[in-house]
């Protein structure tokens, strides 16, 4: 650790719909050697959240406010079908709205250059992309996902499907797929290489930077080379059950999990536990997880290729490097819900071919099951969309060599924080005044997060005290904390129809609902809850949501 008056660089890593445990730095068996070292040198949080979905985990991360307020309070592929609900509602524009000033646009004032390399997922209209929000730079896939390799299937009429539409735009003009993306592309090697391109650009000069790098990886449809795929041959090979339980253990022993902590018990909607499954099927379920291994090796090796160009820069000591996951693993397919399950089968059955000889290549299309996803949040309940803590829930990896203490294997940092906070972090770190009430002649919103520069140092213990309140809610699910105590509601089908209470402190896996024991807290906390939807101005929907869900899962407990 050594000082300096250099303003500090800035990387923003962000994996999509990674699992809690998914790499070795908290537990995972997937080779992951780069992250690991990053931890290593750095600091893993434990109690670090995020939404339960992309777009508005996004628009939190750049604008240190809740989603609500940050123009995504909803999904906008969601909420584009129920317009009654959600439009003109402000807070619901489906786009990083002007109500909030960004994070790079505010750093660019400073002088910082920008840039941005990956999935971008908060506006797909031209005057809502990168450019036109601090990147001087930018390479982008526009919509929430995309085919890894070059296949954009078109239908009848030569127009490429609405479904995984790729629309990409670099420095603010539209690409023509076609011609414009070359025959070898592969999402994750792709996006590292415009984000290599643009950190080595002439046009950074001597500007500190701030570099954002979003993969689509490992978000479904699972792609990867097949000499990547073959070496987790047989890893997965004992089922998800098995896999939990070795993640569990690991993490334990690397101190993320407490000792003794109880998972909560594993629920399906919508498959066949493992025993039950044929051996055809067995096989499937196992070549798929392979896949998906793969795919975060693939990312991990990219990340590898980021953290050295920045030491053949010499810019290591003085570069703020932060790694995140979205949200929890997907287990529920939300985008493809949203599409109808009829139309959704038809897409795949008809431009993908998922013969098992096929499974992982450009036009193949498959996902893994919910049991796999809580194999990789557990011990926490549930995984992505859930406002529970699998959906929320994520790793973070923090490195920053001029502020952050040296200490074997690394930190762990255990104190609640947000990606709200994120934002605040950078500006203290940089030096520079968030600009509310006032920027660039609209008005802006106060940020909601605070700043982890004091936690960093080691000069304190917590980022928010007792009295702070968080909530979240996505697909009308619904949770409101405070200190160690969260509520969570659930609507049915997939939950209990009420609100319960726990003790994050003591049961991280939800597993102990204390409402009768504790029905003054539960009592304030759900006050707490209609405060906070006065503040962000959120619109509940569960009336809508889950009267499309109805009938469609039996919820069963397995394990």
């Amino acid at each position: 650790m050594s000082s300096t008056n250099k303003k500090p660089n800035i990387i923003i890593i962000v994996a999509d719909d990674l699992g809690f445990t998914d790499t070795s730095a908290f537990g995972g068996e997937i080779n992951t050697p780069n992250l690991q070292k990053l931890a290593e040198n750095g600091l893993r949080f434990t109690d670090f959240h995020t939404a339960s979905a992309c777009s508005p985990t996004r628009s939190m991360l750049l604008s240190g406010t809740d989603n609500h307020i940050a123009g995504l309070g909803q999904m906008h592929e969601f909420a584009q079908r129920i317009p009654e609900k959600f439009a003109n509602k402000p807070g619901y524009e489906g786009y990083l709205n002007f109500k909030v000033a960004a994070l790079p646009e505010i750093l660019k004032d400073d002088g910082y250059y920008n840039f941005i390399s990956g999935k971008w997922h908060l506006g797909l209209s031209e005057e809502h992309w990168p450019d036109k929000r601090g990147f001087e730079k930018s390479f982008a896939l526009l919509p929430g996902a995309g085919n890894h390799y070059k296949y954009f299937p078109k239908n009848n009429d030569g127009n490429y499907l609405n479904f995984l539409n790729p629309l990409f735009e670099e420095n603010g003009k539209k690409l023509n797929p076609d011609t414009d993306i070359p025959d070898d592309y592969y999402s994750t090697d792709y996006f590292t290489d415009k984000f290599i391109k643009f950190l080595n650009s002439n046009d950074r000069k001597e500007r500190p930077f701030f570099g954002l790098l979003t993969y689509t990886a490992p978000h479904w449809p699972y792609q990867a080379p097949e000499s990547i795929i073959a070496k987790y041959k047989g890893v997965y090979d004992n089922g998800p059950e098995e896999l939990r339980s070795e993640r569990l253990n690991r993490a334990i022993k690397l101190g993320i999990l407490p000792e003794g902590v109880e998972p909560h018990k594993v629920e399906t909607q919508r498959e066949k536990a493992w025993k039950d499954l044929t051996k055809q099927e067995k096989e499937i379920e196992s070549k798929i997880m392979e896949i998906y291994a793969a795919m975060v090796e693939i990312m991990d090796k990219n990340i590898g290729r980021i953290l050295d160009n920045v030491k053949e820069l010499g810019e290591e000591d003085n570069t703020f490097v932060l790694f995140m996951s979205d949200n929890g693993a997907e287990g529920m397919m939300m985008e493809a819900l949203a599409t109808t399950a009829e139309r959704f089968q038809h897409f795949v059955g008809t431009y993908y071919n998922n013969d098992f000889e096929n499974l992982g290549k450009k036009d193949s299309f498959v996902w893994y099951s919910d049991q796999w996803a809580q194999a990789a949040t557990a011990p926490y309940y549930m995984y992505k969309m859930w406002a529970s803590e699998g959906g929320i829930r994520c790793p973070l990896i923090v490195s920053y060599p001029n502020l952050i203490e040296k200490k074997d294997d690394g930190q762990i940092k255990p104190a609640f924080v947000t990606v709200m906070d994120i934002l605040p972090t950078i500006l203290e770190l940089a030096k520079v005044e968030h600009p509310a009430p006032f920027f660039q002649n609209r008005n802006v919103v106060e940020v909601r997060g605070s700043s982890w520069v004091e936690y960093l140092k080691n000069n304190t213990d917590y980022v928010h005290d007792e009295n702070k309140i968080t909530g979240w809610e996505l697909f009308a699910q619904q949770a409101i904390r405070k200190g160690k105590y969260k509520a969570l509601y659930i609507p049915k089908p997939l939950g209990t129809d009420k609100w319960q209470l726990f003790d994050l402190s003591t049961d991280p896996g939800e597993t102990n609902d204390l409402s009768a024991v504790h029905p003054e807290l539960l009592n304030e906390l759900v006050n707490h809850w209609s405060e906070y939807v006065a503040e962000t101005g959120l619109v509940e929907c569960s009336d809508i949501f889950y009267e499309a869900l109805k009938g469609e899962y039996e919820k069963k407990v397995l394990y």
